[in-house]
């Protein structure tokens, strides 16, 4: 089992969720994220006005897969939310020793 931690840009998530819902990944836990990268911080305009942002926004996916099922989850999340740009983000890819549903006490994959 493995879980998959991408970390994507706010315009992009749309087309990674179609592409994850294409090959059946409905559930992921979704965090609105700032860092620090190549690309320096953003500006961002209000009302009319440029600001510069020393952080960059992106949202951050957590999924827990299958272990056969993590390629083509990578390659979903990769082929959408590229955009040929510095600043499309990582995919960071663990090893999960177990998952437990509270509710059921199911174990695993039967858990996810």
């Amino acid at each position: 089992m493995k879980k998959i931690e991408a970390i994507i840009r706010l315009s992009r998530f749309e087309s990674v969720r179609d592409a994850l819902a294409a090959i059946d990944v409905n559930f992921f836990t979704l965090t609105e994220v700032k860092g620090f990268g190549l690309q320096r911080g953003e500006q961002l305009t209000y009302r009319g006005s440029v600001y510069d942002a020393d952080y960059i926004a992106r949202l951050q996916l957590d999924i827990l897969a299958p272990t056969a099922k993590t390629e083509a989850i990578v390659d979903a999340i990769q082929s959408a939310g590229k955009t040929g740009k510095v600043g499309d983000g990582k995919i960071i890819i663990y090893d999960v020793d177990g998952v437990i549903r509270i509710r059921t006490g199911e174990r695993d994959d039967s858990a996810i």
